[in-house]
């Protein structure tokens, strides 16, 4: 049986030991899981080393004692298997290379004996000393003839300790690239990953809502304009573009009709169509996600591959070096201070160390970054562009009342907009259909097919009467809607606190459905902020009306406010700021956002959004809360300048070590451990956080068993 104790308690975190049972990482992470289902827990991280959970709360501790005695009845056996992605794994996996190098470098120090312990360098040696002379042949000078030299030259003066402390550091430096650049595939291909709970089954030609992992093979399914298609299948009915980016790499929309598989994951641009599902599987999916990821090369930040080249660069200078001390002094170790001290290394260790740390960062609050890349231009970024509802609004708006026109029943007008909505992954769409509810009106499809017309409405049919919801514009330009002649002065008097939707029947004015757009609490101090950190423009562009529109933007401190605009709108602003020369955000959260969400340089979308929107997009924010971007600008910034301090501090201390080492101060064994000893120091360093954290109050809590009848708190 299991037993929790106590290890430690603050303010909102809870760790605790398990005993009883060795938690393989499977069942770890089917805890986690478990766990995090309860809504007062924020956060989990099970330790299987030393069967600790570390858990992140929102100070309900009896409920996070409910779950976790709760655990006592978890059948560990139905764990779910995990798979070579599994960030868990990763990073087990990482560790345990780095632990077992580290264990390996020490060990052969420790206990070899020196004729073992100098063979043993020469058998690692020949591989760099190999690579060097390879890269030499293909008529390349690079840092590995650098490593190559320093190496061959520490092993031919017989200074074996020197040359195995290069060569683990090197080695080192390559596990922790490659974990850097595994861990950056690892978010975007999560960030890629369904967020689909729930899908409209066609069952005897009526639309069902159906929990996806409900539905087997051979189930048709109905995918709309800006869904996520989310089971592979084929096409019975309609026709769809569907952008296939995420499996293929290739931003243009592709056709889907009759008999053309569309695949899980990827997102329909146009159209609708019945798609017979083939098969629930992921895996695969999965899978060519993760290898298109890893075949490119944008998750590098411009900076990384900036001192790269550079260190590249410095080898030329280092072998003149060298060979201008040989000439002037005739002293071989003089001259090979030049080439022991190798700069790449500590650029190798610290750069993807730093990334990793701030990706990390952003992820703990709520921000998954698809790559280094996008870190460095948010710090570049002298633009801002926001959608209003949903964004800087609220992402749940408020139903505030339905005015009928033309002798319509108010409640019967809510019903058929809660009707129609339903079928779309809108914020004011959710809001009528929660009003519907609220109001205890339950609706059955009594419409026809539905349309969704991009930034303007739904058209559909009841009956023989064509039924149009949506802005004004669509309403009264697009459709040409009329407002009952002995009803103009009602409607002119429309409260004007309110957004507004228009339901109209047969050409004619049915309804006005008032919404509550509330501005979020934080938006007006995260404006500030951003203008704080070096924004220079923050500008706000929304389908609604302009007065709606500019009341928000005067509240807030918007500098530039553009309503009633279109997506198509909304992007060539954004290409048009581009060509002025501003590094452009865009955050959004709807199917009208993703053109400039795709156009802008980092595009960033709030997680409550459409699906097409966070698949473009190439910031996600999970939390409800606009914080989180003064949070992402500060890291990126403070990346920036860490990155910039470590090159020049690797090229100062570096350098000096050089000059210690030409003229005479310090041998160059000394010279290759104080390098490989600041290397490791300016490692370490990377991987401290960029921001400080809030002091919280701690409270330090004895060890005490946990039983059937005791409390964790």
């Amino acid at each position: 049986m299991l037993q929790f104790s106590v290890v430690r308690k603050l303010r909102n975190r809870l760790h605790v030991k398990v005993t009883g049972h060795r938690f393989t990482e499977a069942e770890a992470a089917y805890v986690e899981d478990t766990l995090l289902l309860n809504d007062a827990i924020v956060d989990v991280t099970f330790y299987t080393r030393s069967s600790q959970i570390a858990i992140k709360h929102n100070g309900d501790s009896d409920a996070v004692r409910e779950a976790v005695l709760g655990l006592r009845d978890l059948d560990l056996s139905e764990a779910p298997a995990l798979n070579e992605y599994s960030p868990r794994l990763v990073n087990k996996k990482y560790r345990e290379m780095m632990i077992n190098r580290t264990a390996l470098y020490l060990g052969k120090k420790a206990v070899l004996p020196t004729p073992i312990a100098a063979a043993w360098a020469w058998f690692d040696g020949i591989k760099f000393i190999g690579k060097a002379i390879k890269t030499l042949w293909q008529r390349k000078l690079t840092v590995e003839v650098l490593d190559g030299v320093a190496i061959g030259a520490a092993l031919l003066q017989k200074d074996y300790p020197t040359a195995g402390a290069v060569m683990y550091l090197l080695g080192i430096g390559d596990i922790l690239e490659e974990w850097t650049h595994r861990k950056s595939v690892l978010n975007l291909a999560q960030s890629m990953s369904l967020n689909v709970d729930k899908v409209w089954v066609l069952v005897d030609d009526i639309e069902v809502s159906k929990p996806v992992n409900e539905v087997v093979a051979g189930d048709q399914i109905i995918i709309r304009q800006g869904e996520v298609i989310p089971l592979d299948g084929v096409v019975v009915d309609g026709v769809v573009l569907v952008n296939e980016s995420s499996m293929t790499g290739e931003p243009e929309a592709v056709r889907r009709d009759q008999d053309s598989s569309v695949y899980a994951g990827t997102v329909v641009e146009d159209g609708k169509a019945i798609v017979e599902v083939r098969s629930t599987s992921k895996t695969s999916r999965y899978e060519k996600i993760v290898n298109l990821i890893e075949e490119s090369e944008q998750m590098k930040s411009g900076m990384e591959q900036q001192a790269y080249r550079m260190a590249d660069k410095l080898v030329p200078i280092s072998f003149i070096g060298a060979g201008l001390t040989y000439l002037l002094t005739r002293n071989v170790m003089k001259a090979l201070s030049f080439v022991m001290v190798d700069f790449s290394c500590a650029l190798k260790l610290s750069i993807p160390l730093a990334v990793l740390s701030a990706m990390q960062e952003a992820s703990k609050r709520g921000i998954t970054v698809k790559g280094g890349k996008f870190l460095e231009q948010i710090a570049q970024a002298d633009m801002i562009v926001f959608d209003k509802t949903g964004t800087l609004t609220k992402a749940e708006p408020e139903f505030e009342q339905i005015i009928p026109f033309n002798g319509h029943d108010a409640d019967e007008m809510l019903k058929l907009a809660a009707c129609i909505e339903e079928h779309f992954p809108h914020s004011m769409a959710k809001a009528i259909v929660r009003a519907a509810k609220d109001h205890s009106l339950p609706h059955k499809e009594m419409h026809s097919d539905v349309e969704y017309v991009v930034a303007h409405g739904i058209a559909s049919k009841v009956g023989r009467y064509r039924v149009r919801i949506g802005s004004a514009h669509y309403i009264f330009d697009d459709e040409k809607t009329k407002i009952p002649a002995d009803e103009q002065e009602k409607f002119n008097n429309l409260p004007n606190s309110s957004s507004h939707i228009y339901l109209a029947i047969g050409g004619t004015l049915a309804a006005v459905i008032c919404i509550k757009d509330p501005v979020r609490e934080e938006a007006k101090q995260v404006i500030a902020d951003l203008h704080t950190l070096g924004i220079k423009k923050v500008v706000m562009m929304t389908g609604d009306s302009k007065r709606n529109a500019e009341r928000v933007a005067a509240e807030i401190g918007i500098d530039e406010v553009h309503a009633e605009v279109l997506p198509e709108d909304k992007a060539a602003y954004v290409k048009q700021a581009k060509a002025e020369g501003y590094t452009v955000m865009m955050v959004g959260d709807g199917i009208n956002d993703s053109p400039a969400i795709s156009e802008a340089h980092v595009g960033i979308a709030m997680n409550e959004g459409a699906p097409i929107a966070q698949k473009i997009a190439n910031v996600t924010i999970s939390s409800d809360n606009l914080q989180a971007l003064v949070d992402l600008r500060r890291i990126s910034l403070a990346l920036m300048k860490r990155i910039k301090a470590n090159y020049n501090g690797i090229v100062g201390f570096n350098g000096a070590l050089v000059g210690g080492g030409v003229l005479g101060f310090m041998p160059p064994s000394q010279t290759a451990w104080l390098h490989n000893l600041f290397t490791l120091g300016i490692g370490i360093e990377s991987m401290t956080p960029l921001l400080k954290e809030d002091k919280k109050e701690e409270e330090v809590v004895p060890t005490i068993d946990v039983t059937a009848d005791s409390v964790v708190a």
